[in-house]
């Protein structure tokens, strides 16, 4: 009996060890509960390779206007560096100032979501990065071979798709650069990151009661979780005067009506206005939104939201936490 016993332990002993090292080393996107620190790199696709002179390549083109059909509007007119690669304004402008419907979304650690965009409707960096080109009001191009067109006449860009693909400037190979690029937007090292990997004294006082509310009292985490403090998932939140089917759109299930993914919350100190129409000026107000329970918009809210009977002080608590997300960043966000 003690040896079957003694074997019946070990093989549950065995089969525990297992499933926690699967779970250990499932992508961070499946395991989208835990509260862990970010990685310090995404995944790269064997498809696109990352090299110094792609990623160059990628720059040069994100902060090149030349991609636009006027020449004016370039990636990071929408993603601005100081900004936290989002857009200060509540929708984005494109060609001939023509106003999207939506606030652009920060292309920091972007490359971390499985899916981009609010509605989910792109699956890679490099699906995503070729989108606005055609989009009538983000770029205007009247078709992908266009804009590839307009940069074969410059001999820069011959020169440099040869060097980095072994051929000729390609809708393709635009956006291979251009996401080689965007994988390397990532912010570790936040402080909220230390304090996770066992530095206790990474956080203020202030800042840990955030932290306990956003957990517990101010139901944060129910929706914000995860290496990208996002669950990746569809939500509507209510967002007042929105008619925007959201999720819909890509979906065609009646459910998903004005639902949109959740957004992390890394670097979200840097990139006011919120929500995906960009119609909640700051922080606070955020915090205040979701105190109240969200809004009320033509589509079915999201369960989740009910009030929260946040005092003032608690408030601020959060708001302070929310502060203590923004990671180490790289030397372009200074620019203007």
């Amino acid at each position: 009996m003690k040896t079957r016993s003694s074997l019946s332990f070990l093989k549950v002993l065995t089969i525990f060890t297992f499933l926690f090292s699967s779970l250990v080393f499932l992508p961070y996107s499946w395991a989208a509960g835990a509260l862990v620190p970010l990685p310090p790199n995404p995944d790269i696709p064997s498809g696109n390779l990352e090299t110094p002179q792609k990623v160059l390549l990628g720059k040069t083109l994100f902060f090149d206007p030349n991609l636009s059909a006027n020449g004016r509007i370039s990636c990071a007119s929408c993603h601005v560096p100081s900004r936290g690669y989002a857009d200060p304004r509540p929708v984005s402008i494109g060609v001939g100032g023509k106003h999207g419907t939506r606030n652009a979304s920060s292309a920091l650690n972007a490359a971390y979501f499985s899916r981009q965009f609010w509605d989910g409707r792109a699956g890679s960096l490099e699906e995503q990065a070729i989108g606005p080109l055609t989009n009538p009001v983000e770029m205007a191009n009247t078709s992908n071979r266009s804009v590839v067109r307009r940069l074969e006449k410059k001999a820069h860009y011959r020169r440099a798709f040869q060097e980095v693909f072994g051929g000729p400037v390609s809708i393709d190979r635009i956006a291979k650069a251009i996401a080689a690029y965007e994988r390397t937007l990532v912010t570790p090292m936040s402080a909220y990151d230390q304090f996770m990997m066992g530095n206790k004294s990474a956080l203020t006082p202030q800042e840990k009661r955030g932290f306990a509310l956003f957990k517990g009292k101010g139901r944060c985490v129910l929706c914000h979780n995860g290496a990208l403090l996002s669950d990746q998932g569809y939500h509507n939140l209510g967002v007042s005067g929105s008619k925007d089917v959201g999720r819909y759109a890509i979906s065609h299930d009646p459910v998903d009506k004005g639902r949109f993914r959740t957004p992390g919350l890394r670097n979200v100190a840097l990139t006011a206005p919120y929500m995906h129409d960009g119609s909640v000026k700051t922080l606070m107000d955020v915090v205040e939104f979701y105190n109240q329970g969200g809004g009320k918009s033509a589509y079915p809210k999201d369960a989740l939201l009910i009030p929260l009977h946040l005092s003032k002080s608690d408030e601020r608590d959060l708001v302070a936490f929310l502060n203590a997300l923004t990671g180490e960043t790289k030397h372009e966000m200074s620019m203007k």
